[in-house]
């Protein structure tokens, strides 16, 4: 079966709560982005197993869908694109070096998957993104233009234009984070096919270097906080900037704390901490 006979839009729907509109117009991209975005957590479960995740849609309904897990940018925007292909939109693969945390824009390499999105009766393409594992994220998608703030889901976002010395106009996504603005991620309109993200996906699943394969890290975004654990560390951030951290005690905890707070069901015989 092909990935589209795989893929089930009602019971994807289902899953993030999206009761509205399945018209391929502005509406339903920004609440079936934002309702995904809320529904599905951000984690790491295979590639601290050692492996990368499958990207096959019969896959991705398994867990993500059917089951109680999540998934990195790889699986989600894969899930994305195929609901919104279904939906009726034209969807195209991007990808992006990670800035957040990083010394310099060139300081990693190309591997997080994004979506760029046209839309009906829209003069510019929308970037949609639900697999940023970070505060920062995108909880709505935003039009793919430079010089104007964007607000959703109570984040606000821009995109500002890099120097650079390629033939391409370099973008980075920024958030505010109550104080700055902060670089997440650069990219070109350059597109991305399936191909590239499964040797991404390997890479970064299995790459023994990579941050994902060496220690639990789990994002959940809600409407009262956004939830982060790295390692044993577990850090709540709320709406009004408010940041508190704690650093869980053992591998009973964490499990609990996964499945209780992160809504993830952890394998049998997965270890958290290790």
């Amino acid at each position: 079966m092909s990935d589209t006979e795989q893929f089930d839009l009602d019971a994807y729907l289902e899953r993030i709560g999206w009761q509205g509109g399945r018209q391929a117009d502005v509406a339903t991209l920004r609440g079936v982005h934002l309702a995904h975005a809320l529904s599905l957590p951000f984690e790491n479960l295979e590639p601290l197993s050692g492996r990368a995740p499958s990207l096959a849609a019969g896959d991705l309904m398994a867990k993500m869908v059917r089951g109680r897990r999540g998934g990195y940018c790889y699986e989600h925007n894969t899930l994305m694109r195929l609901a919104l292909q279904a939906l009726g939109f034209r969807v195209g693969g991007l990808a992006a070096r990670v800035v957040l945390g990083a010394p310099t824009t060139w300081s990693r390499p190309r591997t997080h998957m994004m979506l760029r999105v046209p839309v009906p009766g829209e003069p510019e393409p929308y970037l949609a993104d639900v697999g940023f594992g970070a505060v920062g994220s995108l909880l709505a998608p935003v039009p793919l233009v430079t010089g104007t703030e964007f607000e959703g889901g109570g984040r606000r976002h821009r995109l500002v234009p890099l120097s650079h010395e390629g033939p391409l106009e370099l973008l980075e996504l920024q958030a505010f984070d109550g104080r700055d603005w902060v670089g997440q991620y650069a990219f070109t309109l350059e597109p991305f096919a399936a191909a590239d993200y499964e040797v991404f996906n390997w890479h970064v699943g299995t790459n023994p270097r990579s941050p994902f394969t060496r220690r639990p890290y789990l994002q959940r975004a809600t409407a009262e906080h956004h939830l982060s654990l790295d390692g044993a560390r577990l850090t709540e951030t709320r709406p009004d900037g408010t940041v508190t951290e704690r650093k869980l005690a053992d591998e009973a905890q964490a499990r609990r704390v996964v499945a209780q707070e992160f809504g993830i069901a952890v394998p049998e015989g997965q270890t958290l901490l290790g």
